[in-house]
């Protein structure tokens, strides 16, 4: 059975065909500029070389009747006819309430979607055209929609309400739903796989690092609570996002500094973050070569981060009571040595000690604890792509 998995944005997508009867990886690759003269599509088929092509693509609609016709070419296509996709899974950002796990999508779902751009209005948009486009290029072919936010519904009150006035809640649906669900879920259940602990029994702390940060406190395999919020933008320091602030700040600056609150968002979610303090860049990299090379602002923006991570690390340990694993993902989780041994090396508190040698590693599935911490403390690459296929290919198999 293959599934194309679809991650669509305003004006570029993500893509990758999988053949779920071996769960591998079969094509995939990006679409950028959309609607634009210089549109860039990029093609790799498993095993082959990557296809760079640069011309205008006008509509998300065009843009995938090109991928697809890349995946039937005689010479560079992966399977023989269109007929042999099954199955179309999308990644969703919000669900908000309405959804509590993958669903098969339909014209309810969709209004659905709808009802909820107000929560996310930058990514609920894109995703509601993907999945449009995807139905036209294959009519007949189900889609399923796999939620961001979906992991986190387990969610107990105290962990999702703020203290503001309940009808905030009740009416406008204020509250914390969190985000990166397939990347928390994903890393969780592997390193319960690894480790040979029971999901249902499995207490973890999961670090999604990246140009986006989360952090997830795993009870039982369920999440328990999360650093995002309402929106992306709470949480940990990230990229060019503020992560937690004062909520008088944008007040401040609106009566003293003459901004206007669409000016303090976009400084907040564009400007703030690790390129906010560093001035130099939102990529780690390039911030860790700064600061080596004596850049005090970047040595800070690499200190405010470790600060943020220790201390949710710290809060989530007490509020699980028993901690089997911490665990590193994403970019910076997977890849950033010298960081995650910062932040290791300052958990000792929880009987946590850092195996320096097995840390020297990017991008693998690896244990960098000692055999006697008290703690395993693991870096598990994500795979979001997977997780929207599994979940793509059991609910178009229930249907029969």
């Amino acid at each position: 059975m293959f599934v194309f998995v679809l991650n669509c944005g305003s004006s570029s997508f993500k893509y990758q065909l999988l053949d779920m009867s071996n769960e591998n990886r079969v094509a995939a690759g990006l679409v950028e500029r959309i609607g634009m003269n210089d549109s860039i599509l990029a093609y790799e088929p498993s095993g082959g070389e990557k296809v760079r092509e640069v011309g205008a693509i006008a509509d998300h609609e065009s843009a995938i009747k090109r991928v697809l016709d890349k995946l039937v070419d005689a010479k560079i296509g992966v399977i023989k006819s269109l007929s042999d996709i099954k199955a179309v899974g999308h990644r969703v950002v919000h669900g908000a309430e309405k959804f509590s796990g993958s669903v098969l999508i339909n014209e309810d779902v969709i209004e659905a979607l709808k009802e909820n751009i107000p929560l996310a209005p930058l990514h609920n948009p894109p995703n509601i055209t993907g999945i449009q486009a995807m139905m036209q290029a294959l009519p007949g072919v189900p889609n399923v929609g796999v939620f961001d936010t979906a992991f986190h519904a387990t969610m107990p009150p105290e962990s999702y309400l703020y203290a503001v006035p309940y009808e905030w809640y009740e009416k406008h649906h204020v509250r914390r739903y969190g985000f990166h669900g397939t990347s928390h879920r994903f890393v969780s259940e592997r390193a319960a796989e690894i480790l040979g602990i029971a999901k249902d029994e499995f207490n973890c702390i999961t670090c999604h690092m990246g140009n986006g940060s989360s952090f997830t406190a795993v009870k039982g395999g369920k999440s328990y609570d999360t650093s995002m919020g309402m929106t992306p933008l709470e949480g940990i320091v990230m990229g060019t996002r503020s992560g937690d602030i004062d909520a008088g700040i944008p007040k401040f600056l609106a009566d003293n500094n003459g901004m206007t609150f669409a000016d303090i968002d976009n400084a907040l979610n564009k400007k703030s973050g690790l390129l906010g303090i560093s001035g130099i860049s939102s990529d780690m990299r390039d911030i860790e070569n700064a600061a080596n090379e004596g850049n005090e602002r970047a040595k800070l923006a690499i200190d405010v981060l470790r600060h943020r991570a220790l201390k949710y690390i710290g809060a989530y340990a007490i509020e699980l009571g028993r901690v089997d694993a911490i665990i590193f993902t994403g970019g910076i989780g997977e890849n950033g040595i010298s960081f995650r041994a910062s932040v290791v090396e300052r958990l000792t508190a929880l009987g946590i000690k850092l195996d320096a040698t097995a840390n020297n590693s990017r991008g693998k599935e690896v244990l960098i604890s000692t055999s006697d911490s008290a703690v395993k403390v693991m870096v598990v690459p994500t795979n979001e792509e997977l997780v929207i296929a599994r979940d793509t290919r059991d609910i178009v198999s229930k249907q029969g």
